[in-house]
């Protein structure tokens, strides 16, 4: 009997799904977050998080889950693993979406009913600035070297680059209407800002903040203005350029180096947001009118999956290695 005492807890810790493996769905809807196993490809539960979660990020050493509670006016912070509420943080009102410093520290949150970006601390939970912005804004991206975080204002039509040392706008450009993301390539050579009634992905040299290049998509049997680019996902050598296209239900897949449209994806229904795996292995979609996340095969460039997960789900994140 002895044996079995020692060996029953090693196997119910090897059940257990690693950090890596975990991915965590904000359903805006549901009030509650979903999380998934990426190997398996299964739902591990489903937990309350606040009112109306969209943007959702994580910590770089996966320490912490950061959670926009849109309707509760603050940033939810949770332990990865357990799903437990830690603490919160200050984040101005109606925060939608965000994103962390390369470091870890700071968090910038788009604040769409103030007009500002609001810069948080997440150590000292001290709000550090709030940045005058443009109308709605929404879109926020941060460069590989932690120096520019860009926001997207909607009604604006601009993204603006936001220096991290001042917090002060030191350029805007003008892209085509609606922008919701702003996405760089991993060795910061290129931006990525899409624009959902615009139906473009405009990209930037963020050296000259000219736009190098407009993409536009035609999806075959689908009207134009049913094809609006939302999240923007781009692969670690910057080879695949992935871009959601909203209530199309398409995910367009564009190579990296030429900018030009390889392929559309049928997906659930209104995709939103997108996240991969450490290893880029697969690329997880939130389905926000299907109530599903599809599953791409990165590597073969084709929908594996469907997994349903929770009402209207908005946005996704994967553990980190």
């Amino acid at each position: 009997m002895k044996p079995l005492l020692v060996l029953a807890p090693a196997l119910v810790l090897l059940a257990q799904p690693a950090l890596a493996n975990r991915v965590f769905v904000s359903n805006e809807k549901g009030n509650d977050v979903t999380v998934l196993d990426s190997e398996t490809l299964e739902v591990i539960g489903t937990y309350p998080v606040g009112n109306r979660p969209r943007g959702i990020t994580i910590a770089p050493d996966g320490s912490e889950l950061y959670v926009c509670a849109s309707n509760d006016n603050l940033v939810r912070v949770f332990d990865p693993e357990t799903m437990e509420e830690l603490h919160t943080l200050p984040s101005g009102p109606d925060p939608e979406l965000f994103v962390l410093h390369p470091s870890g520290n700071p968090l910038y949150v788009a604040n769409e009913d103030d007009n500002l970006v609001t810069v948080v601390d997440v150590k000292t939970k001290q709000v550090l600035a709030e940045i005058p912005v443009g109308v709605e804004p929404e879109g926020m991206g941060v460069s590989p070297d932690g120096k520019i975080v860009i926001n997207t204002s909607e009604t604006t039509n601009m993204a603006h680059f936001i220096d991290t040392e001042t917090f002060e706008i030191v350029a805007n450009v003008l892209v085509d209407s609606r922008p919701r993301f702003a996405e760089y390539n991993h060795d910061g050579t290129k931006l990525y800002v899409s624009a959902e009634i615009g139906g473009t992905v405009s990209v930037i040299d963020p050296a000259t903040q000219e736009i190098t290049k407009k993409i536009t998509f035609e999806v075959p049997g689908v009207l134009p203005e049913a094809i609006q680019p939302v999240g923007v996902r781009v692969t670690n050598d910057g080879s695949k350029v992935f871009v959601a296209l909203g209530p199309s239900n398409r995910v367009a897949v564009i190579d990296g180096e030429t900018d030009e449209v390889k392929d559309y994806l049928l997906v659930g229904q209104r995709v939103w947001q997108m996240a991969f795996t450490p290893d880029e292995k697969y690329l997880f979609t939130t389905n926000g009118n299907s109530n599903d996340v599809s599953v791409i095969d990165v590597a073969a460039e084709e929908v594996v999956k469907s997994v349903p997960v929770g009402q209207q789900p908005w946005g996704v994140v994967v553990a980190p290695n």
